[in-house]
Order: C-alpha cells, then structure tokens, then sequence
C-alpha cells in the first residue's frame, strides 16, 4: 500500500510535517544534569493526593538539579470535565508550595513559557500532524467498527488468551482494509479511529530501567491500540508521546497502575524513531479499610484522596510536605531528627530512595509530623496562622481571637518557646476545641460535663474549696507551687501520710492529683498544659468561679 497517498486520503487539511514542530519546539538549552518534568493532570475532578505526591516528586528533583518543572493540563476527555478543575489543582500546586516555573496557569489566565499550548485540548492541529506521519511511515490505520468491545469482553477476551498461550495480542480487523476499502469508507463520511500498527512480538520480552523499581521485564506491545478516537483527539497513550517530545520531558512520574500499558506507549515512541523520556512508576498510597484490609486511597470514599481536605482541617504546608517526604524516603525521618530546624527543601530527596512497596496513608503518623511542626513555632507564627485558618473556616472564633490579640497570642505561648515544647497541636481546627476554656467556649452545666471518669468527687471538690481560698493572682510560680503542696500535705494527699508526720518538712504530699483536681475545675480536663499559666492568664475572678461552680454541682 501507498502510506504516503492514504496518509493524504485521511488527513487532507494536514499540510505541515513534523519537523516542522520539532524546529518550532527545539531542544531546551539547560544545563548538563537538569532535568524536566511535569504535572500532568486531567481536569475531570480534584487534584488527588496521588498527584500531589507524584508533583512532590517532580518539584523536588527539578529543583535540586536546577531543571524545569511544568504543568500541562490533559483535558482531552471532554465528557467528564469539570468547570474550574484545572485552576483548583495549579492553585493547590502553588499553595503547597509546589509552583510549576512554566506552563499552564488557571482557565483564562496567561502561559508561562515557549513550549505550549499546554492545554491538550489546543493542540489537536499538532496531534493530526503527528498521526498524519504514522500512517505516512505504515505504523498506524483507520479503524471504522462502529462500537468497541465493552470493558467485561475485553478483559474476558484478554483472560482467554492468556489460559491458552500466556500472552495477549489484540490485532484490530481494520489493520488488513486495502486502500479502496478505506477511500470507500471515507467518501461515506463513516468516522474512524486512527490505531497503531503493533510490530511487536507478545512472547518476546526486553527489558527497562525503572527509575523507582529498577530493571524490569516487560512483554512486548501486541496491542494495536488508539492512537486518536474517531471524534479527533487523541487519548493519552498518543498525546503524551508526542506531548513530552516536543515540551523535552525528561521523567515521567506516574502511578504504577500506569506500568501494564508502558510497552504500548513505547512503541509509538520508537515508531515516530523518538528517543523516550526515563519513567518512574510510583507505589500507590493504600490506607486500611474498615476491615483492616489493604486499598487503594479512594476519591469516592475518602475525603484525605482530595488535597483540600488538608487545608480545610488546618494542616500547615510544612506538615504536609513533610508527611508526603516521610512516604517518598525512608530516611528523611533520621534526617528530621538530626536537623531539627532545617527546612524540609534542604532534604537530600533522590527518586531512587523511593520504595517499591505501597505506603499506608495514616493520620496518626501524620499528626505526629505536624505537632512537631506546630511545636517549633513562636507564638506570633501560631496565632497568624491560626487567624487566617479561622478567618476562612470560622468566623466566630477569628473574632474572638481578633478582639484581643495579646491575650490569645499568650495563651497559644503557654508551653511554648521552650527547650521541650507541649506536641498537642495537629491542626488548626484543633485549636478551638483544644483551648476553649481559654476562650470562654467551655461552659459546663453538669458535673459530666468534666472529664470526672475515676475521680473521688468529693476529693475534687474539697480540694477546689480549699484552693480558692489559697489562690493569690500575685504569686510567681514557686509560691503558687508551694501552696499546693502545702494543701496536698494539710488535706492528707500524701502517699503514705506515716511518712510524712515522721519527717514533714522533707516529705512531697501528692501534688498531682490536687493539680489533676484544679485542672478539671478550671479547664473541665484532666490534662492541659501548664496549669499556673493558665490560671494567670484567666485572672482571679474567673479561676474562683470556675473552682465554686463545680463545687455547687
């Protein structure tokens, strides 16, 4: 057959070839080591955590070795788009710090760079060029069927051929249509998908370098797949060849579930005879189920699967990057605790520390990287922080913080600043329900209301009369010490009440357990922080009435 003439008969408006894009897009002039990378993300819902942790990757790398990292928006999938999705996930990209230095910037908003359009969707003259060239060269054909096969037939279809010879090959009929057949196909107007013309061989296997899991064995491609959809745009086993080609790619990051089709997308690399970019196959994030079983971190049924839900709990950038560094290298853990005031950015990442296991989402651990985080910070950072959070998600709290500004700065202070600050703090949305006996947002009616679980009630009210009338606002906090031993001593709260009538001036009555008494009154807690600051930031009245109404309850 002529491919030349049937590459004409299919792409008659097509006149460019593609040298002419490979001249319009050169190469890029960076220097030795500098590696380009993308975000490559379909506008048809959130940005998952999946691709976050896929950007992390890719930003860190292009950063470390002065590269380029760049976004391109992949919404060929016109049915399922949703409005704004494309601008939500550059903007999440830029509030996790995570900015690209090129390329798409949000619906109606300038490009930045000289290798776009990156919007996919723009660049279909582009992709009909590079079909075009296929068929001229024999590796791709027009295949009318009408309906393909549904997904269950497919996968049956796939699952016999591998009972009976351990591969799959899928050849398209349309790939024997002669060259009347096709004009004839076509003078009809009938539509066609354009489909690769697989050379490949599915009981031969070659191997390939995975940046993440090292070398592997793959079968080769025996799949004529689409290359273009019979609507004119190209799904993302095509677009991304030619897209990645022209934009210079480097590394491809991507999830592992994308490893099945790799064989396919290179051979339309070395049927164009264009070098492919170097891949990295990431694990999947997995968390547990209800039933402790290992899944896959869901859109539909998790709410940590969009990147938002971080910033609407409260979670501060840093924590989120740093858990994200905490799943990508094992040792970045060891590195935190050897430089604890370090940026996360100072880190050493490399892609090849990455391992090959899925990581478990866990909150847990999440938290605990966050409250290390949180605990670092000066007063002045908390409560700015704290501030933007609330003015966004609760207004109430944001006026309350507001109204006195010293005031909620030293309460946010207590336990901090200090060699080993309090770790209680996960979260900003934390903050409210954490400290709202210091806000006046604790107002108990009933003595459940405190957390009175193993508690002698009238220990805790006999040590709550004697304390208000003890209390003196004026004293430091060795004097305000010395006071509740002194009632922990007069109220026969010492552990072995022998041994403190033989030698009283050096035996310790039992201190905590009036400081445990105290607390409950004052905070409806058994545990807060340092209890003499709280009590001098509440000032005298409120410390008595706090103490006399849980003793009229």
């Amino acid at each position: 057959m002529d491919y030349k003439k049937l590459a004409d008969l299919l792409y008659p408006n097509v006149k460019e070839t593609i040298d002419h894009y490979l001249k319009k897009y050169p190469k890029r002039q960076l220097k030795e080591g500098a590696e380009v990378m993308r975000i490559a993300p379909s506008p048809t819902g959130y940005l998952h955590t999946g691709h976050a942790y896929s950007a992390f990757i890719s930003r860190a790398t292009t950063r470390k070795t002065n590269g380029v990292f760049y976004f391109r928006l992949e919404d060929t999938d016109q049915k399922r788009l949703i409005e704004n999705a494309g601008t939500i996930a550059y903007d999440m990209l830029c509030y996790y710090d995570m900015k690209p230095d090129e390329g798409y910037t949000g619906d109606g908003k300038p490009q930045i760079g000289d290798y776009g359009d990156y919007v996919q969707s723009k660049r279909i003259d582009i992709y009909k060029c590079f079909a075009k060239h296929l068929v001229s060269v024999g590796r791709a054909f027009p295949c009318f069927c009408e309906k393909s096969e549904g997904k269950e037939d497919v996968l049956n279809k796939r699952q016999e051929q591998l009972e009976n010879s351990g591969t799959i090959e899928d050849k398209d009929v349309c790939r024997h249509l002669t060259y009347e057949e096709i004009e004839n196909n076509i003078k009809q107007g009938k539509p066609f998908a354009l489909k690769l013309l697989s050379m490949g061989n599915p009981e031969k296997t070659f191997k390939f370098h995975d940046l993440i899991k090292g070398d592997r064995e793959i079968r080769e491609n025996a799949k004529d797949i689409v290359l273009v959809k019979s609507n004119g745009i190209p799904p993302y086993s095509f677009a991304h060849v030619v897209d990645d080609t022209l934009m210079g790619t480097t590394i491809v990051v991507r999830g592992e579930e994308w490893f099945p089709s790799l064989a396919s997308h290179l051979e339309v690399f070395n049927a164009f005879g264009f070098k492919p970019p170097k891949y990295a196959h990431t694990p999947v994030i997995c968390k547990l189920d209800e039933n402790g079983n290992k899944r896959k971190l869901s859109k539909r049924k998790d709410p940590e699967a969009d990147v938002r839900y971080f910033i609407e709990q409260g979670y501060p950038v840093v924590s989120v990057m740093e858990y994200l560094l905490n799943l990508l290298n094992s040792d970045f853990e060891q590195w935190r605790e050897r430089n604890p005031m370090l940026s996360y950015k100072d880190f050493d990442f490399k892609i090849s520390k990455i391992g090959s296991n899925n990581p478990m989402f866990d909150f847990n651990k999440l938290n605990d990287v966050s409250k290390n985080h949180i605990s670092k910070l000066i007063k002045e950072q908390v409560y700015d922080n704290l501030c933007e959070y609330a003015k966004n998600y609760d207004e109430m709290f944001y006026n309350i913080l507001t109204k006195n500004s010293e005031y909620s700065k030293n309460v946010l202070n207590i336990d901090r600043e200090n060699a080993k600050p309090r770790k209680d703090i996960a979260k900003w949305s934390d903050v409210k329900t954490y400290y709202n006996y210091m806000f006046n947002l604790f107002n108990p009616t009933k003595l459940e209301d405190y957390e009175i679980q193993d508690v002698d009630i009238c220990k805790l009210k006999e040590v709550c009369q004697e304390y208000a009338k003890v209390y003196n606002q004026s004293d430091d906090k060795q004097i305000w010490f010395n006071r509740i031993k002194e009632m922990a001593n007069k109220l026969d709260y010492a552990t072995d009440n022998k041994l403190y009538k033989q030698n009283p001036q050096n035996y310790k009555g039992n201190v905590s357990d009036v400081c445990m008494y105290i607390r409950i009154a004052i905070t409806g807690r058994k545990n807060s922080p340092d209890l003499y600051s709280i009590c001098s930031l509440l000032e005298k009245d409120e410390v008595v009435n706090r103490l006399n109404k849980i003793c009229n309850m």
